[in-house]
């Protein structure tokens, strides 16, 4: 298979290294035991956790079962808050997810089993496309072969700055990204009508199993 070291980049295509495109790679904070599990009812900053990066966007299917970081405790961790169009990126257990930060998770804080990446402003690369480089093939082997024969898979912060990302030009970079970010979204939605249908069909066998919903004769 041929890697990025190995292919020779289109006419106006560069190379970097991940570390030389962001303005930032952060591990999430560390929890404390105390706030492990604490719920929105209770008030506080929602965390984003490993599990909620899916699809290349953050999921979060029971708002209520979000965990939320206590307000006293979340005022020490503004640095931590997320800014759209932050890229995370797990660091643990399954390595590689990554996720783009939209609106809807401004403010909110990270896992330490997370990576968010800050690009600069008017950088080299687009968030859209770095999710979706990240999410290609070639980073994801490349990401593997590094945190292979581990008991528990890990990726440091100095490996995941060394990944070698190829770098098109602006107008190819919205294109790329826009065009996955677009069959993310169906793939998305497919999956959202599959768990309701599962779900309608579980409803579904129950009633009728029961005699509550009689069958047509």
């Amino acid at each position: 298979m041929t890697t990025t070291d190995e292919f020779v980049p289109p006419v106006g295509w560069t190379r970097a290294l991940l570390r030389e495109l962001c303005a930032s790679i952060q591990v999430g904070a560390g929890q404390r035991a105390e706030d492990r599990g604490r719920p929105q009812t209770e008030g506080g900053v929602p965390l984003v956790l490993p599990r909620g990066l899916r699809g290349q966007r953050i999921v979060t299917e029971d708002a209520a079962a979000v965990p939320v970081v206590p307000w006293d405790r979340a005022r020490t961790l503004a640095r931590y808050e997320l800014v759209q169009g932050d890229v995370l990126l797990t660091r643990t257990g399954t390595v590689g997810r990554c996720a783009l930060v939209t609106g809807e998770h401004v403010g909110w804080l990270f896992h330490p089993n997370l990576v968010r990446l800050r690009l600069p402003e008017a950088g080299r690369v687009s968030a859209a496309y770095l999710v979706a480089y990240l999410s290609a093939t070639a980073a994801q082997d490349w990401i593997r072969t590094r945190t292979a024969g581990s008991v528990i898979p890990s990726l440091s912060i100095r490996t995941l700055g060394e990944l070698p990302v190829l770098v098109p030009p602006a107008a190819e970079q919205e294109m790329i990204g826009a065009t996955l970010a677009a069959l993310d979204a169906k793939i998305r939605a497919h999956a959202e009508i599959a768990r309701v249908t599962r779900h309608y069909r579980g409803v579904l066998a129950d009633a009728l199993m029961s005699g509550v919903l009689p069958t047509e004769p």
